[in-house]
């Protein structure tokens, strides 16, 4: 009687320890089970807007960042061959040469990407950047000199945070190249930018601290192979009186046929 009792208890324990682990095991699954199925969450939306390529997975930021780099070539590259002749300072004037031989060099860099990765590029800047070009042309002397120097480093500072992002996330190789041409004359531009002694750190600390992650633009997915983005419609701003511009008619350089040859 006592075997027998001690039979039972041992079997009745037994059951209980299963049972528990059991419980234990289908409520750690449920939560993984429940969550995949949900549509729309987490990785499903990742790969809802990310497409294959042959240089890696492209995703909807990298789309977006390609799109971003075009746009400041439309207006941050007319408004540095304006600052050459608008600019009161030598150091603004400076500032205004590296923004066109930087935006020269990744336009034809971003044309190259787009093109192989089958990206429409727009051809004119935004609305807010055409409202900074306006303003830009309406100042004169030191006002223009200190407009210039803080928007423009405004701007840098939002892209830069953008090229940080792209560059760590991306794994797409072309796009990874293009981060790395982007980040190294982001930052060229903010360092000759600040070099001019006007830009206001204090209003860049109060941008910062106000600021939300900036909306992604219109870039679609990457459809079949597109035709050349063609040339930019120019930005004519007026001349300064005191320093006619002898070519106010400005526009970035002509589109590529192709694909560059690496060699």
């Amino acid at each position: 009687m006592r075997t027998t009792n001690g039979r039972g208890g041992l079997f009745s324990g037994t059951g209980l320890i299963v049972a528990g682990l059991t419980a234990t095991l289908v409520a750690l699954l449920f939560p993984i089970w429940s969550y995949a199925d949900r549509s729309g969450t987490g990785v499903s939306v990742l790969n809802a807007s990310t497409v294959t390529t042959q240089y890696g997975p492209l995703s909807a930021l990298d789309r977006d960042f390609v799109t971003k780099v075009r746009l400041a070539g439309l207006w941050e590259l007319p408004a540095g061959q304006q600052a050459q002749t608008k600019g009161s300072t030598l150091a603004v004037r400076t500032a205004g040469e590296h923004l066109v031989e930087g935006h020269t060099f990744l336009d034809a860099r971003v044309r190259n990407v787009a093109a192989r990765l089958a990206l429409p590029l727009p051809n004119q800047p935004s609305d807010q950047q055409k409202a900074w070009l306006d303003t830009l042309t309406a100042a004169q002397g030191e006002t223009y000199d200190r407009e210039f120097a803080n928007i423009l480093r405004l701007a840098h500072g939002k892209v830069f945070s953008v090229v940080a992002q792209v560059r760590a996330t991306t794994r797409n190789s072309l796009v990874r190249d293009l981060a790395d041409d982007a980040n190294t004359t982001v930052l060229d531009h903010i360092k000759v930018l600040e070099a001019t002694g006007f830009v206001d750190y204090d209003a860049i600390a109060r941008d910062a601290a106000s600021a939300s992650a900036p909306p992604l633009t219109n870039s679609p997915t990457p459809p079949t192979p597109l035709d050349d983005p063609g040339s930019p419609v120019p930005v004519t701003p007026s001349p300064t009186p005191s320093r006619p511009d002898p070519s106010p008619t400005y526009s970035l350089p002509p589109a590529a046929n192709g694909p560059v040859d690496d060699g």
